[in-house]
């Protein structure tokens, strides 16, 4: 079965919360506080599995949870790391936001990827110690780790597709150039999945060649196979369409072009609009052997009607017989030729902003709580506020600067407002303080 779209969900781990312990041997005096920090959550990272060409592995699980950082101890022991979260996916494979359908990161290069950040763990008291303050009763608890749903969507990586009606001999033609062993039959529809294969051009040089099933007219609207996988040619430079010139299924080499032209067109005009070379597939039962192959157009009258549709269009009709290997030589020194003077494989740049980042941060901030202190201090208690309290470094302006932001994008600082708070009235969120301004 070839799965090459499915939605999961994914979870950093939280971090492990730090401790409150005193040091008390019997000849250490004022031993103090030792209480140690909470481990970091581990992480969820993608990474590239070369031996896979599909998501089935997803099919059963679409849960992805990393662990916990583990609390902290006494004498100033650091509780460990939470283990991260390693998912394996194709290479190709885009991470979008499941919500919006926003492009995340395109896994096509070879660097892991960090989806989700565990959270950090939580000091323990021997942080708080001060010369007034000896004895530190607290420590913090470990900061929870993001989640995420994400859909995850296969685009094969090819420098050249095939595309065609069914039965042209697109899964002939990759049979015959690499080494790669679709199923091959005499009915419509026996490719029911994409296939990849690597055309040798001599040495140690070639290209990867991608067939998908064969569209048909209508499948624009849904009819056939071939328009829900035509995602996996989207990344190719160029495209070889191959169009059976027998008439054996009662077509003619011109109707075979422009159906699938059209199709192509009405999915992706900038994939319609790759270079393209026609391969004039099955010429065999119009001539005797190979040598004849430039004779077909003067032989056939739907031929040369191909022809001149096709230099209208600028593009290259070379005559091939996949079931017998012949022509085929000639059309991979083509391609190899148009491959050389065209820019690499597209690689997809993420379509999520800076600013649509900051608007994610302020998911949960409505469940944020203002309380009134006995000392008349306006107290903020939530996991939103704890969260963006860990990216806050308060030594950095540039920091600080952004802890202001995200308060104001939030709605705090107009809650706080609505809830009495003046010019210079005490805020607090859990041990830090700052004075309000207005």
């Amino acid at each position: 079965m070839f799965i090459d779209k499915i939605k999961i969900f994914v979870k950093a781990g939280s971090g492990g919360n730090g401790v409150v312990s005193f040091r008390r041997e019997k000849y250490v005096a004022k031993g103090g506080p030792d209480g140690g920090d909470g481990g970091h959550g581990g992480n969820i990272i993608f990474r590239i599995d070369e031996g896979s060409n599909t998501l089935l592995a997803f099919r059963y699980k679409r849960k992805f949870v990393a662990e916990n950082g583990a609390d902290g101890a006494g004498s100033k022991f650091h509780g460990a790391n939470g283990a991260d979260c390693i998912i394996p996916i194709p290479r190709g494979t885009l991470i979008r936001d499941a919500e919006t359908g926003k492009i995340i990161h395109d896994m096509s290069g070879d660097d892991d990827f960090v989806l989700c950040k565990g959270g950090r763990g939580g000091w323990g008291n021997q942080h708080f110690a001060t010369p007034t303050r000896q004895i530190p009763r607290f420590a913090k608890s470990g900061l929870p780790g993001e989640e995420r749903e994400v859909t995850l969507e296969l685009k094969m990586i090819a420098d050249v597709g095939l595309a065609g009606l069914p039965s042209a001999g697109k899964s002939s033609l990759l049979a015959a150039l690499s080494s790669a062993r679709p199923k091959i039959a005499d009915y419509h529809f026996t490719t029911l999945e994409p296939n990849l294969g690597v055309v040798s051009t001599g040495g140690e040089s070639g290209f990867v060649m991608a067939d998908i099933p064969g569209l048909i007219e209508g499948a624009s609207e849904g009819l056939g196979l071939g328009h829900a996988f035509l995602r996996h040619i989207e990344r190719c430079r160029m495209l070889v369409q191959v169009v059976d010139i027998s008439g054996q299924e009662g077509r003619t080499p011109v109707q075979d072009f422009e159906t699938i032209s059209d199709e192509l067109e009405k999915f992706s005009p900038e994939l319609a609009a790759r270079p393209r070379i026609i391969a004039a597939n099955k010429a065999d039962l119009l001539v005797n052997d190979e040598s004849e192959f430039e004779m077909i157009p003067e032989l056939s009258e739907e031929c040369a009607a191909l022809e001149d549709r096709c230099a209208e269009l600028g593009y290259k009709v070379v005559y091939i017989s996949a079931a017998m290997k012949m022509g085929t030589k000639h059309l991979v020194d083509e391609v190899a030729r148009m491959l050389r003077d065209l820019p690499p494989i597209l690689v997809y740049e993420s379509e999520i902003t800076p600013e649509e980042e900051e608007a994610a941060d302020t998911t949960g901030a409505d469940d944020v709580i203002i309380t009134r202190a006995d000392d008349a201090a306006y107290c903020l208690e939530g996991r939103w506020i704890d969260a963006l309290m860990g990216r806050v470094n308060f030594n950095d302006r540039e920091s600080l600067m952004y802890f202001e932001r995200s308060l104001i994008k939030a709605g705090i600082i107009q809650r706080l407002r609505d809830a009495g708070c003046h010019e210079g009235d005490l805020v607090r969120i859990n041990d830090f303080e700052f004075d309000f301004v207005d």
